[in-house]
């Protein structure tokens, strides 16, 4: 599937709420849903600065040239926002994520349900994710 193509089921499995404890419950689910990062990849360098909580997120390139990867969180909301941007951005090409619109955050409207330190959570984790990637595609493109 593409990124949009995963955005688009995102999008749809928030419609089915209205109300937003629903959809925090939808999250909790979908961060509960996360596999596990193993606790020998709950390192120093592997925590996303700029979050309030705690955020582990770890980034391998697969056989095929796709970004894989796994996260964990000591909050669960949080654990579920990143569990969400893991289904959207792994397994994809490092030029994909790069750019990539992520408007499925505005389209569910988490964007405005989310506090201001939340809100710079998010951001810093997703700009963690597109480092990766531009770490990945400059090594290919040096190679």
């Amino acid at each position: 599937m593409t990124i949009d193509q995963i955005q688009q089921d995102i999008i749809e499995r928030f419609a089915d709420f209205d109300d937003w404890m629903d959809k925090y419950s939808l999250i909790i689910d979908m961060g509960n849903a996360l596999d596990p990062i193993p606790e020998e990849l709950k390192t120093p360098d592997r925590i996303i600065e700029g979050c309030q909580s705690r955020v582990w997120l770890d980034a391998e390139e697969d056989a095929d040239g796709n970004v894989v990867f796994r996260a964990d969180s000591d909050a669960i909301i949080v654990k579920g926002i990143i569990s969400m941007l893991i289904e959207v951005l792994s397994g994809h090409k490092p030029d994909e994520i790069l750019n990539a619109d992520l408007h499925f955050i505005k389209d569910i409207g988490l964007d405005e349900h989310l506090s201001p330190t939340r809100s710079n959570g998010l951001v810093a984790m997703l700009k963690q994710m597109r480092a990766y990637a531009a770490a990945f595609k400059l090594k290919h493109d040096n190679q």
